[in-house]
């Protein structure tokens, strides 16, 4: 399989020729829920940082300070509680479920048979689709992800042009295969935390890292193009 990043394609008009089949992939995205833990080095700057300006700052009188202490308060007391971090999801390590890994991004992946597999076998793939009659590539990725999850209202399209493409080879020696181009798109999770996904036989939700896992052999590629 040969890889690239976005480049020009060189044909004259239009995406490639009549007989070259092209794909619409996307990469569904939910962004991170909470926000994530600091790196313990970068803490221990801000902290140090902190103590550094305070030997700095202003010094003001204690009448002062405590007419300012004394204004704003009541009879009633809010008692935050933060949001536990990790999740039954996480313990269990359910991938089908939106609820785990909430400072990362979770990809949706899917298991079934998709264009361009060894001999017709599920493997596993982004919602995708062969472009035919759409108005143009964006359309296709938007026809693409709507069949799985039936509805994109909860859904944003990052942009109208793809965030990179690979040219696919053919998996088998016949004179049949040929390799096609595959488009990826991002679309990202909108107010939504549970999706009705069909038309697979499996799915999962992944981080990067747990995602180049399951393409091996795209790996590199997708590291690169997935930057965070």
């Amino acid at each position: 399989m040969r890889m690239s990043l976005i480049r020009p394609l060189l044909v004259r008009r239009g995406f490639s020729t009549s007989s070259e089949k092209l794909v619409a992939s996307v990469l569904f995205e939910r962004l991170p829920v909470v926000i994530p833990k600091v790196d313990p080095v970068v803490y221990a700057f801000q902290e140090f940082s902190f103590r550094w300006r305070q030997q700095f700052q202003r010094r003001y009188p204690d009448e002062f300070l405590d007419k300012s202490n004394a204004r704003g308060k009541g009879d009633y007391q809010i008692d935050y509680v933060p949001a536990p971090r990790i999740t039954e999801a996480d313990k269990t390590n359910d991938r089908k479920s939106l609820q785990r890994a909430l400072d990362r991004r979770l990809y949706l992946l899917l298991f079934g048979n998709t264009y361009g597999a060894p001999s017709g076998k599920p493997v596993w793939h982004f919602p995708e689709k062969v472009y035919e009659s759409e108005e143009n590539m964006r359309k296709c990725a938007e026809t693409a992800l709507k069949s799985i999850i039936g509805d994109l209202s909860h859904t944003y399209f990052v942009g109208n042009a793809p965030m990179g493409h690979m040219v696919v080879q053919p998996t088998e020696d016949t004179s049949k295969s040929t390799p096609f181009k595959r488009f990826f798109f991002k679309s990202q999770v909108i107010a939504k935390n549970k999706f009705n996904i069909g038309k697979c036989e499996d799915f999962v939700w992944v981080t990067k890292d747990e995602l180049l896992e399951y393409f091996p052999e795209q790996a590199e590629y997708l590291n690169k193009m997935i930057l965070s």
